[in-house]
């Protein structure tokens, strides 16, 4: 049987298909009325109104390996149709870490009917149910990716990875994300993932460096860009001393020299060339984090952007000392060159809680910047050697064990233009970031399980 969700009652009829009326298409409702209704060993679920149009034995191979591997969940590859013409879309593996609500599973999903009708719903979500109804599968089913293109779809979301990295953080979007995070949430107590409240403390005075802090800038290749990043930093008004890391991964457009000339004249600028030619941005942060003349906290900034004012070094600092936190993250306007507000403005991640930010974390898709950390504690953890994730990674090792601080007003510019690194990035690229953030999210998770166990 073929059934179509509608919200609207006076939808026309549609030869072999069942109209069944809903409040709301992704609600908790609506996916017990489509439990309800299901009377076949599979249940196949389309999300999107979007046309469809399958491959060859698409279906018969949806339920071949679902009943070969005994999935739960079973999702495939498919191809996009945009103006007229079929590219590929491949999708990427799920991993027991894959909490983001925004993971893409296509548009056709194939569920086993029997493991859904199992599943019990305590609460009743508006926009979550999908959500729910996935993180609940797969406490006890395997959700298995067929790597083959079996059907096509009409793209429909066009915008550039660039444009839609920030949907969560969207204002718009606030109400969904709250119910998200209660799903997530309720997700990682009933797996054992679950972190209460209860933080490790700091003394901040048995730790002896010569600067109280650093600012870390890695770069290579940004000589349209790195001498504001500089001038920014150096203007800062602060009540102690500080320094400015520049670590140069090996430019050869010029900015080695840009940097050079600013450390020629400025003490408080330490440049580094380092003797590895193998480091990514991560890599070349432990450079500096490392370095005998590194301040008690480390503070980040990109090459491309620039700190607001003259005051946010100042109250950075000043965060880790009223809040007893082993990490601060900041807010930051996206702006073009001109540093004229872009949408969506502000990326404040005001969805952070101190109760619950660092198991919420663990569903996004970002943090948030500009971050800095209490040097001896991000020496102990080490920062991944890669460039696309290494941040993320590193807080959510630090928040397993301390308390994270947040200031919600702008502390710098994120300056967009086409030489950022996830401009408009390809779906390879796309889906090799995604896995990889994935992976650490599942790294993540096994580490807090294994904490949660050893404090029973």
């Amino acid at each position: 049987e073929v059934y179509l969700l509608v919200t609207k009652k006076d939808v026309p009829g549609i030869k072999k298909c069942k109209i069944l009326f809903v409040e709301n298409l992704f609600g908790s409702a609506t996916v017990k009325e489509i439990i309800a209704k299901s009377e076949t060993e599979y249940t196949a679920i389309v999300k999107q109104d979007t046309l469809l149009e399958l491959g060859q034995f698409a279906l018969e191979r949806f339920v071949s390996i679902a009943e070969n591997t005994s999935a739960g969940l079973t999702y495939s590859d498919y191809y996009e149709i945009k103006d007229e013409v079929r590219q590929p879309h491949p999708t990427i593996e799920y991993q027991e870490g894959s909490l983001r609500d925004d993971f893409n599973f296509g548009d056709l999903f194939l569920f086993n009917t029997a493991a859904m009708k199992e599943l019990q719903f305590d609460e009743a979500y508006s926009f979550s149910g999908f959500y729910d109804l996935r993180l609940k599968i797969s406490q006890k089913n395997k959700i298995v990716r067929i790597g083959e293109f079996l059907y096509s779809s009409i793209e429909t979301d066009e915008r550039k990875s660039g444009e839609k990295l920030f949907d969560y953080v969207d204002p718009r979007n606030r109400a969904t994300q709250i119910e998200m995070e209660k799903v997530c949430t309720h997700h990682l107590k009933t797996i054992g993932a679950y972190l209460k409240p209860e933080f490790k403390k700091i003394d901040f005075d048995k730790s002896d460096f010569k600067f109280e802090a650093s600012v870390i800038i890695p770069v290579k290749n940004r000589v349209k860009t790195i001498s504001d990043a500089i001038q920014s930093v150096l203007k800062q008004k602060t009540y102690f001393s500080f320094n400015l890391f520049i670590v140069d991964n090996y430019s050869d457009d010029g900015t080695t020299e840009k940097v050079e000339a600013f450390a020629k004249e400025d003490a408080r600028i330490i440049h580094i060339i380092p003797e590895r030619k193998d480091l990514g941005i991560g890599g070349c942060w432990n450079e500096a984090v490392h370095h005998a003349s590194c301040g008690k906290f480390a503070v980040q900034l990109d090459s491309d952007d620039m700190y607001s004012d003259e005051n946010t070094l100042q109250k950075i600092v000043n965060k880790f000392y009223e809040e007893n936190v082993a990490a601060v993250i900041g807010s930051y306007l996206m702006t073009n060159f001109k540093l004229e507000q872009l949408p969506p403005g502000v990326i404040d991640h005001k969805e952070w809680t101190p109760e619950n930010g660092r198991n919420n974390a663990l569903r996004i898709n970002g943090l948030g910047a500009p971050r800095a950390f209490y040097t001896p504690v991000l020496r102990e953890v080490k920062i991944p050697n890669v460039s696309y994730g290494e941040d993320y990674s590193t807080v959510l090792a630090i928040s397993r064990r301390y308390q994270i601080g947040r200031i919600y007003e702008p502390l710098y510019f994120c300056r967009r233009w086409e030489g950022n690194t996830d401009s408009a990035l390809s779906i390879v690229q796309m889906n090799n970031h995604n896995f990889y953030k994935d992976k650490i999210r599942t790294f993540e998770l096994l580490a807090r399980k294994k904490q949660v166990r050893s404090r029973k």
